[in-house]
């Protein structure tokens, strides 16, 4: 493959997305159809469900007999909390977006830019952490199956890393792939798991000592139902990683097939189905993996640590299919990081390019695969394919991103008027909150983790802002009638265009403007001249639509105006729509800025305007590198 083959087919889908701000999934491309919500469902929940693999496991190591308790009020705060949140926010945010673009809508300039890269560093936390975790469990069930040669053994971090390098190449091959991969993975799945739970539940309604040998040590250890809700209560954080997947299920909502009102409802059949089906797993996977097996057995080392329905599928019904078990567990606990993927995939270039804060590359999906399958092997290399190691990180991912849904979710009902939700979705809110700050207690250094990559996603964001200061940013441009009629003169005959800062928008302004342009620049007379201003909206924003509106003040000036969240940026591509329209190099005038001129850089940074005229120039120069087409600049 030549190398501009190798370029066309890593940036395949950027030129149509170029002038969209809704990420590579917002619309999926020609060969990326919809998918009905079931099959979404099946991609969401390669992670959701490969939980199970090592949930029951951890919940019983956490919990010991009080494990059925805490796991049913897992599943309370699933069906009560979590479920109608998303539920909303699918609402709320239909083309995918979740709950980071709800909350950064009340929040405007850079500190909205800031809490979107807060949040995008613990999104990233949570999905990165699930593709290397779920990779490295998989890698232990391996280890832990009979079957498996000894000699193998000891090699965790190869065996994970071409684990993660095969999901990275299923995703530079096609998102349809893996939506159909998933599907088969999570049927399969799911139908084991019922065998093996039933038999389980077969054995314990068959063997009542068993049970009542779990409810002696539960009143002997916890006499007082009160005491055993409490404790429950406390331990409840340390499973929160059964809690995921929700975010995932509300970022590939695009690919839900529909219109926008059928893809809400299929996106809420996806999330309620799976939440239905995992409760119902969680409860019945605790019950028999704490009355089967010796408490003993959960604790590291032991045969039943992180994978107790697995030791459970050997125990009972013999090693061949528990072999078979663990083949299946392994693959959609390799899966798993699939539907990571595609939130990473559909968050990250929905925002950062939009902001300036990535390049212009980071819309398409194969670059951006290879970006997080890289950094996958950094996090796998670093934590030696361990997932104690990486348990806090996921579990601080998982809930930050929840509690801010809950909050979201809140403040959308608040404003609505809809005061019994409010209330309700605060109280959601606050078991997050409570449950976030006591994960953060236990185990800060997921906090930590998690601080790394928004440092870095900070770090990298705003170099990115600084490289790419001179592009031009506006995506279209639109004109009024008057607007329109300004630019066909400019088209007939020579038209000066001059540069004015508005303030009081008076005679006098534009008369003193005119004489001073004169002046600075020895012009013979004011003739055929129109001016141009620009008012700064928001400067953090980086790409914009320019919206046209001419204007004759004070019977006698032209004036074109228009908002932009940067200054030269609009006045360089609106030169350049006038050459393209009319046919003829315009020229504008500008008025040196007065002032130190870093200092003056550093405010077009920030604010959007400052040294107008040079970086102006230097948008057209780097737009246009042909100088003979290049619009006329004119600075005194």
């Amino acid at each position: 493959m030549t190398s501009v083959a190798t370029r066309q087919w890593l940036l395949k889908g950027l030129a149509d997305q170029s002038q969209q701000h809704q990420g590579p999934h917002a619309q999926p491309h020609d060969d990326e159809k919809p998918q009905a919500w079931w099959r979404v469902m099946c991609l969401t929940g390669v992670d959701y469900f490969s939980t199970l693999g090592y949930q029951p496991g951890i919940a019983a190591l956490a919990a010991g007999v009080l494990s059925p308790v805490a796991t049913l009020i897992l599943v309370l705060v699933t069906l009560l909390g979590a479920l109608p949140v998303y539920r909303r926010v699918a609402v709320d945010s239909p083309h995918g977006e979740g709950s980071i673009a709800m909350l950064t809508r009340l929040l405007s300039f850079w500190k909205g830019k800031l809490f979107v890269l807060v949040l995008l560093g613990f999104a990233a936390t949570d999905f990165i952490i699930t593709i290397t975790l779920s990779a490295a469990d998989a890698t232990a069930h391996v280890d832990e199956n009979p079957f498996w040669p000894s000699s193998f053994q000891g090699h965790e971090v190869i065996v994970t890393l071409v684990l993660i390098a095969l999901l990275g190449a299923v995703f530079l091959k096609g998102f349809t792939e893996a939506i159909g991969i998933a599907v088969g993975l999570v049927g399969v799945y799911l139908v084991l798991n019922v065998v093996v739970v039933a038999d389980g539940l077969f054995r314990v309604l068959t063997h009542p000592s068993m049970v009542s040998d779990w409810t002696t040590a539960l009143t002997t250890q916890h006499g007082d139902p009160l005491l055993v809700v409490g404790i429950a209560l406390l331990v409840f954080p340390k499973l929160a990683l059964g809690l995921s997947g929700f975010e995932t299920g509300v970022a590939v909502m695009p690919h839900v097939k529909g219109q926008l009102q059928d893809r809400i409802r299929g996106t809420k059949r996806l999330l309620t189905t799976a939440a239905v089906i995992m409760s119902a797993f969680l409860i019945a996977s605790s019950v028999v993996t704490t009355v089967l097996i010796p408490q003993g057995a959960f604790q590291p080392g032991g045969p039943a640590n992180g994978r107790a329905l697995a030791y459970l599928a050997h125990q009972n019904l013999g090693n061949a299919f528990g072999t078979g078990y663990d083949v299946v567990t392994i693959a959609i606990l390799w899966f798993a990081g699939a539907s990571a993927m595609a939130g990473l995939l559909n968050l990250v270039p929905r925002y950062l390019p939009k902001f300036g804060m990535a390049p212009s590359w980071a819309r398409a999906v194969r670059p951006m695969v290879l970006v997080f399958t890289a950094t996958a092997f950094l996090i796998t290399v670093v934590f030696d394919a361990d997932v104690d190691a990486q348990g806090g990180a996921y579990a601080t991912g998982v809930l930050v991103l929840i509690t801010s849904a809950a909050t979201a979710v809140t403040l959308s009902a608040h404003r609505r008027g809809q005061r019994a939700r409010t209330v309700a979705f605060a109280l959601i809110a606050a078991v997050f909150v409570y449950t976030t700050v006591a994960n953060v207690v236990e185990r800060p250094d997921g906090v930590k983790i998690a601080g790394c990559f928004i440092a870095g996603i900070l770090v990298v964001s705003l170099l990115s802002r600084v490289y790419r200061a001179f592009e031009l940013r506006v995506t279209h441009i639109e004109a009024d009638a008057e607007a329109e009629k300004f630019l066909r003169e400019c088209g007939r005959r020579k038209v000066r265009l001059i540069a004015n800062e508005p303030g009081r928008r008076d005679a006098r302004e534009y008369s003193e403007k005119i004489a001073q342009i004169i002046a600075d620049n020895d012009l013979a007379d004011d003739s055929d001249v129109i001016f141009v201003e620009v008012t700064v909206t928001d400067a953090s924003d980086f790409e914009t639509e320019l919206h046209l509106r001419g204007e004759v003040l004070h019977h006698r000036y032209r004036v074109l105006s228009m908002e932009s969240s940067s200054v030269p940026s609009a006045l360089a591509a609106l030169l350049l729509h006038i050459r393209d329209t009319t046919h003829r190099r315009p020229h504008i005038y500008f008025e040196w800025t007065e002032g130190n001129p870093l200092s003056n850089f550093v405010r077009y940074l920030i604010f959007g305007q400052g040294e107008v005229a040079p970086v102006t120039r230097e948008m057209l120069r780097q737009a246009e590198p042909d100088r003979r087409r290049r619009p006329h600049v004119h600075v005194g």
